[in-house]
C-alpha cells in the first residue's frame, strides 16, 4: 500500500476517535517523526520569518519597536516569533486552536536559532539582530529549569493564545502586522473567509498582512511516489472521503485565494508565487472541477500574498 494512502487511512480513522489530536501527535512523534525539527523544516521556518520581516519593512512605516504582531498558527516550535523578537518587534500575539507547544520544543527552537547565529548561518535570514535581545535570549536558555512554557513565551515578548481566529478577542485596529505560515491551506473556504474578515477588522490602517501558503498535496511530503498535484485527481466527493479533520487540505489554487481577497475588499499589495512543476502536473488527470484553470494556475505550488 502506498505510504500516502496508509497515512490518509490512519489519520481518517484517528479523526473519529476521542482525543484525536493527542493520538495524532503521538503518531507523528513516534511513527512518522513529523514533530521533529529537522533541518528542512527549520530552514523553511527561518525563510518564512525572513520574508515576513522583509514585507513588513517594505510596506509599513511603523518602526518594529512600536509594532504589535498577530501570528496565525503557533505550531510546535516558536521559530518565527523568536526571529521577530530578535528583529526588534515589540509584541507578538500568536494564536492557534490548540496548544502544541512544550518547554522542550521551545528550548530546541531557541537553541537552534542561537547556534545559527553563532555559526554565522542566521545572517542569511536576519542580517541585523538586536544585541541586547540576543543576550537576553541566550540567558533565558542557560537555566532551563527556571523556565516554564509561559516564561519562555514572555522571554521573546510573545503571548500564546488558544483562540478561534474567526472571533478574535481583540479590538478593531489592534495589529500593525498579521502573518501566517503553511496555515491557510488547512482551512476550508467558509472558515478562511471569516478569518480574513476578522483580520481586516483588527488590522490597523496602513498595517500589513503577509501569508505564506503551501498549495501542494501534503501527502507527497511523505510519499515520493506521488506528485504534489496528486490530490487534484479526486472529485470533491472523493476528496471528502480521503481528507480528515486532523490535517485537512482545502486544495484551493492560487487564483481562489486572490479571488477571496478581492471579494472581501482586501487590497493585495504583492504576490510572489513558485510556478511549480508543469511536467509533474501533466501526469495527473485532474478532476472536472479543476479543468477551468489554466495549467499555469494549477501548477503554482507555493506563494506569499501581501496586503
Amino acid at each position: 500500500m502506498p505510504n500516502w494512502i496508509l497515512k490518509a487511512a490512519v489519520q481518517k480513522a484517528i479523526s473519529f476517535l476521542p482525543y484525536k489530536q493527542d493520538i495524532n501527535f503521538f503518531f507523528q512523534k513516534h511513527i512518522t517523526r513529523g514533530v521533529d525539527l529537522d533541518d528542512t523544516h527549520f530552514g523553511y521556518k527561518l525563510a518564512a520569518a525572513r520574508d515576513h520581516i522583509r514585507y513588513y519593512r517594505k510596506y509599513c512605516t511603523v518602526p518594529a519597536r512600536e509594532t504589535t504582531v498577530l501570528e496565525l498558527g503557533t505550531g510546535w516550535y516558536p521559530i518565527v516569533p523568536t526571529l521577530l523578537y530578535l528583529a526588534g518587534f515589540d509584541r507578538i500575539v500568536t494564536i492557534d486552536i490548540r496548544d502544541w507547544t512544550s518547554k522542550e520544543r521551545q528550548l530546541t527552537a531557541i537553541r537552534r536559532i542561537l547556534d545559527y547565529h553563532d555559526t554565522g548561518r542566521l545572517r542569511k535570514y536576519l542580517a541585523t539582530v538586536d544585541s541586547q535581545r540576543l543576550a537576553d535570549l541566550r540567558a533565558s536558555v542557560e537555566q532551563p529549569r527556571d523556565h516554564t512554557v509561559a516564561s519562555l513565551h514572555t522571554a521573546i515578548r510573545t503571548e500564546a493564545c488558544i483562540m478561534d481566529a474567526t472571533q478574535l478577542d481583540a479590538a478593531d485596529h489592534t495589529f500593525d502586522f498579521i502573518c501566517s505560515n503553511n496555515t491557510f491551506e488547512h482551512i476550508h473556504t467558509p472558515v478562511l473567509r471569516d478569518i480574513l474578515r476578522e483580520f481586516k477588522r483588527v488590522l490597523k490602517p496602513g498595517g500589513v498582512m503577509s501569508h505564506f501558503i503551501d498549495l501542494s498535496d501534503h501527502f507527497a511530503h511523505l510519499d515520493p511516489g506521488i506528485t504534489i498535484y496528486n490530490f487534484l485527481r479526486f472529485t470533491e466527493r472523493q476528496w471528502a472521503t480521503i481528507d480528515n479533520s486532523i490535517q485537512p487540505q482545502n486544495r484551493l489554487r492560487w487564483r481562489d485565494y486572490v479571488t477571496m481577497y478581492r471579494e472581501l475588499g482586501i487590497p493585495i499589495r504583492e504576490e510572489e508565487v513558485v510556478s511549480g512543476d508543469a511536467g509533474a502536473l501533466a501526469t495527473v488527470p485532474v478532476a472536472e472541477q479543476f479543468r477551468d484553470y489554466t495549467a499555469a494556475e494549477l501548477a503554482i505550488s507555493h506563494g506569499s500574498i501581501i496586503s
